[in-house]
């Protein structure tokens, strides 16, 4: 076994793998998995700089992370960064920032580096599964992008495309700096639209109609998950390899969409950090179902966390 640490830091949130790996056997036991919203990419649609307050609170989050990672004694840690930082104009701020606390520099990994993650983080205790059909396409709905990868054991193809819970809801659902609650029929459909020509952009490159299994994956799908299951918290275990329904995905999409920010809140699986954005992220995982004709949606808890630390493995 290795044990290692694997640092996934996103548009919306940043989150922690512990885990010793077995490569031999393709064994991975967790030992700490937490995340953390920092809203990393807070405003970087509008301005193209990540704001210095969101910098402090993946600071907050990185000091708290180093911690951790010293008392598990990790060997070796990997800090991979997604979709915000990449398109920022001050990403140096935030690579002498994490360099300063974690003693590594954050690779900011292309979207197709990121697709990659995501499919072996999700499918690697999928693959030899004789229950679930392959092709295998797994969408990984972040707060920036949407990656798209279709594959059997390897990777046929992968595309990221620039919608994501954070960039919708800040790009449309937005009205006098506060998020519209509800939304009216027009911001919707506008965004309905903006996910549909990334959908389209998304078919250039990948097959997506040729998929036999969906599986999805990151916050918004497993919050969705939760709601579809009512659990009484949010509950991993639970959610992992789930599967929900495209009607139900449907009514719970609708639901969201005409709900107030209280009643959002108000479900207990719900994380505050998700509150303004789940609405957007759920509409882009109805809008793949529709898409592709997927009667299911299979959710994993394993995503491209597990994927950087198998890399590191």
């Amino acid at each position: 076994m290795t044990r290692v640490a694997a640092i996934d830091c996103g548009t919306n949130s940043i989150r922690l793998l512990v885990a010793d790996c077995d490569p031999a056997t393709g064994e991975l036991v967790d030992l700490d998995r937490r995340m953390t919203i920092v809203r990393l990419g807070q405003g970087v649609d509008r301005t193209g700089r990540l704001a210095p307050e969101a910098l402090e609170r993946t600071f907050a989050a990185c000091r708290e992370y180093a911690a951790v990672i010293k008392e598990h004694g990790a060997e070796r840690l990997r800090f991979v960064a997604t979709s915000a930082s990449r398109d920022a104009e001050n990403r140096d701020d935030f690579v002498r920032g994490v360099l300063d606390i974690l003693g590594v520099e954050p690779e900011v990994i292309t979207g197709d580096q990121e697709a990659e993650f995501s499919f072996t983080g999700a499918t690697k205790e999928l693959t030899g599964s004789d229950h679930l059909a392959r092709p295998y396409l797994v969408v990984d709905i972040g707060g920036g992008s949407t990656e798209f990868v279709v594959g059997d054991d390897h990777v046929r193809a992968a595309r990221s495309v620039d919608v994501g819970c954070v960039r919708m809801t800040e790009r449309h659902l937005v009205q006098d700096g506060a998020v519209s609650d509800p939304p009216g029929a027009a911001q919707i459909t506008a965004m309905r639209a903006d996910i549909e020509a990334a959908l389209d952009l998304a078919e250039q490159t990948v097959p997506l109609r040729e998929a036999r299994t969906l599986v999805g994956l990151a916050g918004s799908v497993t919050t969705v998950s939760a709601i579809a299951l009512e659990l009484p918290e949010y509950d991993s275990a639970a959610i992992h390899h789930s599967r929900v329904s495209r009607e139900r995905v449907r009514e719970i999409t609708e639901w969201l969409l005409r709900s107030t920010h209280a009643e959002r809140a108000a479900v207990p699986s719900m994380h505050p950090g998700r509150v303004d954005v789940i609405a957007a992220g759920a509409l882009v995982l109805l809008s793949i179902m529709e898409r592709i004709g997927a009667e299911e949606v299979v959710v994993s808890e394993h995503d491209i966390l597990d994927g950087i630390a198998w890399s590191i493995a």
